[in-house]
């Protein structure tokens, strides 16, 4: 039988308040340092797929870089209702280039 992984959402209550409503597991925080420690247990406890807020990921470059080198949890960059800091899509758009050799998406 396949693992079965949990999906979290971690940031700014206000932010991620509407994720729970769909099923989500909510981790607020309001430090990066607060971030970090919750990323990690979940790393632990078996999520497969965390969201993280973009405002909390600007704290914590260092983290989401090492998250990257991991096969789970995905770490993946969402905006908040405060709007985009751009992060999340530098994200992708560097991802895709490293797949492709090229960035395809501009």
């Amino acid at each position: 039988m396949a693992k079965q992984y949990k999906i979290g959402i971690v940031g700014n209550r206000n932010a991620i308040m509407p994720f729970h409503l769909v099923g989500f597991d909510m981790y607020p925080v309001t430090s990066g340092q607060e971030a970090v420690k919750v990323l990690k247990q979940l790393a632990e406890d078996d999520y497969g797929i965390i969201y993280l807020t973009e405002e909390i990921a600007a704290q914590i470059p260092d983290t989401i870089r090492y998250y990257d080198t991991q096969l789970t949890p995905a770490v993946i960059l969402i905006p908040t209702h405060r709007g985009s800091l751009g992060i999340g899509k530098q994200r992708v758009q560097e991802n895709v280039e490293k797949a492709v050799g090229q960035n395809i998406l501009e």
